[in-house]
């Protein structure tokens, strides 16, 4: 079933003076076994969205469904915490959630925290670890010793030793050099063809098109438009205004229509292009 919101609003520092609306009436579902991605300016909504994923944070009105889960704004922390295993959520800069003294112990920490023991914890530890590309070699070191790129791997390490069925990626490549950020998006690629639900946020349009297979726009709190990535970037002008954009491909065969092109649809993919120009 994945993921429900239903007519959800949140407002921070509800009741105070300093009251700020961060969604209104939100309704949309990420399917189980989805790659879905959530695109907005900043301030759209975006990051709100992904703490109602797991928990985090309850809605100040509508409800929101995580499996058999229901989390309305009366929920508390001891009725929603086991969704945090369910919904494995990868914040930006997810290496700052590193704490512990070796690689091996902070991947271990999650599973050991719901009641794994330490050696079931430790195997599940290296498996995840082998999983995201950390050589074994690493595996006693400090994690603070390693490559920024490594340490960020580390985290997702973690992340999945917990077994989530969902994986919520808050901008996961952001600060790498484009080989990192290949890697990485492979990476969640594989765990995505493994059967892991992707909910991705970005401000890469060129990976929504590359991954995606349902896209969710927000604008300042509302949801505006939503639909397959092929879909959603037909509407340059709509995307352009506000603030996104679309493929550099898709703008690419923009610009040759408008020197005398034809394309049964936009392509957002350099495979799609590929197919156009040879069909």
């Amino acid at each position: 079933m994945g993921i429900t919101l239903e007519n959800v609003s949140y407002i921070y520092q509800n009741g105070t003076p300093f009251a700020s609306t961060a969604l209104s009436d939100v309704s949309l579902t990420i399917k189980d076994g989805s790659y879905t991605a959530l695109i907005g300016h900043t301030g759209s909504g975006k990051s709100t969205i992904l703490q109602l994923l797991n928990g985090l944070l309850v809605p100040t009105d509508g409800e929101v469904r995580v499996f058999d889960t229901l989390i309305t704004p009366t929920s508390v922390n001891k009725e929603i915490r086991q969704i945090r295993k369910q919904v494995g959520l990868v914040f930006q800069f997810a290496e700052n959630q590193i704490f512990e003294e070796t690689v091996l112990k902070d991947v271990a920490f999650g599973p050991q925290n719901f009641g794994v023991s330490r050696e079931e914890a430790e195997t599940i530890a290296r498996e995840k670890l082998a999983l995201v590309g950390i050589d074994e070699s690493l595996f006693e070191r400090s994690p603070f010793e390693l490559s920024g790129g490594q340490m960020r791997r580390v985290a997702i390490a973690g992340i999945l030793a917990m077994e989530p069925r969902i994986l919520v990626l808050d901008e996961p490549t952001a600060g790498l050099d484009p080989i990192g950020r290949k890697e990485l998006m492979n990476l969640f690629k594989k765990l995505h063809l493994d059967g892991i639900t992707i909910v991705l946020v970005t401000h890469l349009m060129d990976d929504v098109a590359e991954y995606a297979d349902q896209v969710y726009v927000m604008e300042k709190g509302r949801l505006v438009k939503s639909g397959e990535p092929s879909f959603v970037f037909q509407d340059i002008n709509f995307m352009e205004k506000i603030q996104l954009g679309v493929p550099k491909i898709t703008r690419f065969a923009q610009k040759l229509i408008k020197r005398g092109a034809t394309f049964k649809q936009l392509p957002i993919t350099i495979e799609e292009f590929k197919e156009f120009i040879n069909g």
